[in-house]
């Protein structure tokens, strides 16, 4: 069996990793061909480029380095063509994998989508695209399987991959060992994020409201676990880390999570996998002035962060634009930290999402997959 996979970012590596993973098991000589970062390729995925400059945030970042997308894209856009997969599987990064989902569609190539683009939040026309671009969509969160049904789309909710392993989540001594937790102190874990446009304006944020509140409480430590070199090393050097209480580690940011008492992070993945470990926490989203125009004119819900889709009533506080600052910031970790109920309110309601996102996400995905392809599986519905 050959398979096209592609993935543009951290967490969409962790899931293709997975995915490998469960179709290795099924056909041990499967061939992996597209686009990975190291997870992936560990597992034997060939990539044709590098993952991280298709990871990029936001119109103003799409701009500056559309070069590089469009070349990688036309790259794997020939490569498939050329080499025929008996699938295509694009992992989110929906602004690059639908069009090019939509030309291998039109050449006869099944293709599937995993991960939903928010289409159901924003920009909601993306629907009549995404009936273009796939012949599956793999969904996480079970409402947008019902969202689908309802755009007469082929769709299969498979749980989050993540959420199984949580449930039994065991620390890495390594990462034991780095963040080297002093006993007694409670653990800041913080997120800026995994591309440097939103690491650029949240971490300094961020940093600040860290040493702001190591003043007010003397039973604090502070983690970020960054999600590269280039990250850690922006973060250590141009951000003067050394004058702070922040420690920054390369990595391990789910053992960073599992330790943390408070976590404060970037809206996205993060904070789902926050939500997972049952971590009160503080998200932030901010973006250029361009970007905010355009989300004002195309949101249709009232929350960034999945955490407050997955809960009724939302309960995580989101610190958006302007409101990210480091006083507003402080004020919100504050409130965790000196009220007992507010924190355990917070943690209880999130401690029902994993249990429920708890499925066998890597069978599922390979079995509803082998029906799309013909290859003998039960129907998907």
């Amino acid at each position: 069996m050959k398979i096209g996979i592609v993935a543009g970012e951290k967490s969409g590596d962790y899931l293709g990793a997975e995915l490998v993973k469960a179709f290795k098991k099924r056909y041990p000589d499967a061939e992996f061909v597209g686009l990975a970062g190291p997870l992936m390729q560990a597992e034997g995925v060939v990539s044709l480029g590098e993952m991280d400059k298709i990871s990029i945030m936001g119109i103003a970042g799409a701009v500056k380095g559309i070069f590089d997308i469009l070349s990688i894209r036309k790259a794997i856009r020939n490569h498939m063509l050329e080499w025929r997969p008996d699938v295509f599987i694009g992992i989110d990064v929906p602004d690059f994998n639908l069009s090019l989902e939509i030309k291998l569609k039109e050449a006869g190539i099944p293709t599937v989508h995993y991960v939903s683009p928010t289409v159901w939040a924003w920009r909601g026309k993306r629907i009549h695209k995404i009936k273009r671009a796939v012949n599956l969509m793999l969904t996480l969160f079970p409402f947008e399987e019902t969202f689908y049904q309802k755009h007469n789309t082929k769709v299969k909710y498979v749980g989050h991959p993540l959420a199984k392993p949580v449930l039994n989540w065991k620390l890495d001594s390594q990462a034991k060992t780095e963040i080297a937790l002093t006993p007694g102190k409670r653990l800041i874990a913080v997120l800026p994020g995994s591309r440097m446009s939103e690491v650029s304006r949240l971490a300094p944020v961020m940093i600040g409201a860290c040493t702001e509140l190591a003043k007010r409480y003397t039973d604090l430590e502070f983690v970020v676990p960054a999600a590269s070199l280039k990250l850690k090393s922006y973060i250590e050097q141009e951000l003067n880390v050394a004058t702070t209480p922040v420690k920054v580690i390369l990595g391990h940011s789910r053992d960073v999570l599992a330790m943390s008492h408070i976590a404060v992070l970037a809206s996205g993945t993060a904070a789902l996998e926050a939500a997972l470990f049952a971590k009160p926490m503080v998200v932030m989203y901010k973006v250029a002035k361009l970007e905010e125009w355009y989300a004002a004119r195309t949101m249709e819900v009232e929350h960034f962060s999945m955490p407050n889709h997955l809960c009724n009533p939302p309960i995580v506080t989101e610190l958006i634009q302007e409101k990210a600052t480091t006083e507003n910031l402080v004020a919100e970790v504050s409130a965790l930290l000196d009220s007992d109920d507010k924190y355990q309110e917070m943690q209880s309601v999130l401690a029902e999402i994993a249990p429920s996102l708890s499925e066998d996400s890597g069978e599922l995905a390979c079995d509803a997959i082998e029906n799309l392809i013909s290859i003998g599986a039960k129907p998907i519905c």
